[in-house]
């Protein structure tokens, strides 16, 4: 068996097309955007127009046999703008959702939906994280009770920090049915557009990422039809038997999603890390001090090889751990938490490099780095905090119940 490193053509083509859109599209609206805290509708429009943001695209890069395509976009649109490719990718993690839960038909009927079309696109949500329940997921206090009479689920709770929350046209949300069984007894639903009783009274403001829309969603006795349960009610029984009796079950839907999602969210790290890294070597390459390119500084210069290796390094574990998922492979060690933690920390500590290499400037709006600082520190806390992937870890290596 062969050992190769080599993009294939499709991947190499992938990379030119995601990056000619983050520079000629994303890259021109990023600063107002940011400015306004406003999602950037123009650019996700033209993302649909052209076929990037889309369920087929979707598809087809999820079905690569090497698990990177997706890694691969995610670095080139997050180095276009972390703001706006998050609320793309907003969507993505509520199609996770519904892949790792749902049934054929179920994909088939709602994955679609999810982005719209070319004429009108759309966003999904995905709904796990509450006000009582962040890292904690195992503790949702969201409940999903089901109505013989109508064969419905009713949903009431809260949940909080949600990505394209209340803006959404489909929201995919993890309640829990038995809370007593805690994470054995959750469930995911998904609420399609035009369904009553949800409300976004509050739009978040954020230290970065505003062109994001991140806001709190109640659920107030939301009725959804019981074909909205993804998986199907049989299985869902079946597993709550099984939880009952103390049978060890797999792991609950939302970790599922977490973990297999982990790469990707690595590599929309690992984008803003290249972003701030690319931008401080043109900057060390032309800015004059002292009658010289700061960059014939040594200390500068070394600042700028230690950035672009440790960027390297956290790109190795990403695609590593993007393979290992696509193909099957455990994380027995961790790996996929281990790119996570990785590339989100080397992302914070490349914008603060970047910041420092361009000194004063780069502490002003007159330049992005200020902006790549201030979107990377969210990836040491979403989608599990550095405290917790390190928990992975050490119990992945360990084999114990670590608190």
């Amino acid at each position: 068996m062969t050992f190769s490193m080599q993009l294939s053509d499709d991947q190499r083509d992938l990379i030119d097309w995601s990056r000619r859109f983050a520079t000629e599209v994303m890259r021109p609206a990023a600063e107002d955007a940011d400015e306004r805290e406003e999602v950037p509708w123009g650019v996700v429009e033209e993302a649909a127009k052209i076929g990037l943001y889309s369920w087929d695209a979707m598809a087809q890069m999820s079905g690569d046999p090497s698990g990177l395509s997706l890694s691969l976009l995610a670095e080139e649109l997050f180095w276009g703008d972390a703001g706006t490719a998050m609320v793309m990718f907003g969507t993505n993690l509520a199609v996770g959702g519904l892949l790792s839960a749902g049934t054929g038909d179920q994909i088939a009927e709602w994955a679609p939906q999810m982005y719209g079309d070319a004429a009108e696109p759309q966003v999904a949500a995905f709904c796990v994280s509450e006000p009582e329940a962040g890292s904690d997921v195992s503790n949702l206090r969201t409940r999903a009770r089901y109505d013989e009479r109508t064969d419905e689920w009713v949903i009431n709770g809260q949940k909080a920090w949600i990505t394209n929350g209340g803006i959404a046209s489909t929201h995919v949300v993890v309640a829990a049915v038995e809370p007593e069984l805690k994470a054995r007894g959750q469930a995911t639903f998904i609420i399609p557009e035009g369904i009553s009783g949800i409300q976004s009274t509050r739009k978040i403001k954020k230290l970065g990422l505003k062109a994001s829309h991140t806001a709190d969603v109640f659920f107030d006795e939301v009725r959804v039809p019981g074909r909205c349960l993804l998986g199907g009610r049989d299985k869902l029984r079946e597993r709550l038997a099984r939880a009952r009796e103390g049978t060890r079950t797999s792991t609950q839907n939302a970790m599922q999603t977490f973990e297999l999602t982990r790469p990707i969210v690595g590599a929309q790290a690992l984008g803003i890390a290249r972003a701030s890294y690319d931008y401080a070597l043109d900057y060390a390459k032309n800015r004059v001090a002292f009658g010289r390119p700061i960059i014939e500084n040594q200390a500068i210069a070394f600042t700028l090889a230690d950035m672009r290796t440790e960027i390297d390094a956290a790109r190795l574990l990403v695609h590593r751990a993007a393979w290992m998922g696509r193909n099957g492979q455990p994380f027995a060690g961790g790996e996929g938490s281990m790119s996570k933690l990785k590339a989100s920390e080397v992302a914070v500590w490349a914008a603060e490099r970047a910041v420092q290499i361009l000194g004063g400037a780069g502490y002003s709006r007159d330049h992005p780095v200020e902006r790549f600082y201030r979107d990377a520190k969210i990836y040491t806390i979403f989608e599990g905090t550095s405290e917790i992937q390190r928990l992975v870890i050490s119990r992945a290596l360990s084999g114990v119940h670590i608190r």
